[in-house]
C-alpha cells in the first residue's frame, strides 16, 4: 500500500510511537514505514500522524515555529492523538489563553483534569470497539467535557470523556504506545486502511 505513517517528532514520547506503529504495520503484513515528521514538507504522502503526549504549550509554540499549524489543520488523513495531543487538536481548551489549539476535533478539553504529575495512575478501561478492559496510563491528563454531534466517544471515566473518534480521528487522554497492548492502534488503522481491518 502506497503512503507513510507520520509520527509528530517535536516532542514526548516519539521512539515508543515509532515502535507501536511499526509493529502494528508489520503484524498486518503492511509494506508502509513510519517516519518522524519536523517539517511540513515531512507530511507528504501520509495516511495517518501521530501526535504523542507532552506538554501542551511547548507543543504548540514548537508546531507554530516549525510553520506545521496549516499543515496539520488541512491533513486529510487520519490523526491519532495521545494526551497531549488531544489538548491542541480541541477546538478550545478551558481557562488557556497561552496558546490557540488546532481545531481538528470539534471539543472543549480540561487539560489537567486529573491534577498534576503526582495524581497520574493506572487504570482498566472499557473502550467500544475493543472486547476486553484496557490497560490505559494517564499522566497528567486531560479529559473532554464537551463534543460536537461528529465527535463519538469511545472511552469514559467520571471526569468526561477519555477516549473519542472523530471521522478518521482517534484521540485519547492516555498513553496506548505504553505498555504493549496494540489493540488502539489496530482500530485507528482499521478506520484508515479497513480493507486490512480485523486484524
Amino acid at each position: 500500500m502506497d503512503g507513510k505513517i507520520g509520527v509528530l517528532a517535536l516532542q514526548g514520547d516519539v521512539s515508543e510511537h515509532i515502535q507501536a506503529f511499526e509493529l502494528v504495520v508489520s503484524e498486518r503484513g503492511l509494506n508502509i514505514p513510519v517516519v518522524e515528521v519536523r517539517l511540513p514538507a515531512d507530511m507528504e504522502d501520509l495516511i495517518a500522524l501521530a501526535i504523542p503526549g507532552g506538554e501542551s504549550t511547548t507543543f504548540m509554540r514548537l508546531i507554530d515555529q516549525n510553520s506545521m499549524r496549516e499543515k496539520i489543520k488541512n491533513f486529510s488523513g487520519g490523526i491519532f492523538a495521545t494526551c497531549a495531543g488531544m489538548v491542541i487538536t480541541a477546538r478550545e481548551v478551558r481557562d488557556e489563553s497561552r496558546f490557540v489549539p488546532l481545531g481538528i476535533v470539534d471539543t472543549v478539553v480540561n487539560r489537567n483534569a486529573f491534577g498534576r504529575q503526582r495524581e497520574s495512575f493506572e487504570a482498566d478501561i472499557s473502550v467500544a470497539g475493543i472486547s476486553s478492559p484496557f490497560h490505559a496510563v494517564f499522566i497528567r491528563a486531560p479529559v473532554v467535557e464537551r463534543a460536537g454531534p461528529d465527535v463519538k466517544p469511545i472511552a469514559t471515566l467520571p471526569q468526561g470523556t477519555v477516549g473519542l473518534k472523530s471521522g478518521k480521528h482517534m484521540v485519547l487522554a492516555f498513553h496506548p504506545e505504553i505498555g504493549g497492548d496494540l489493540r488502539l492502534h489496530h482500530l485507528f488503522l482499521d478506520g484508515i486502511i479497513p480493507s486490512y481491518s480485523g486484524a
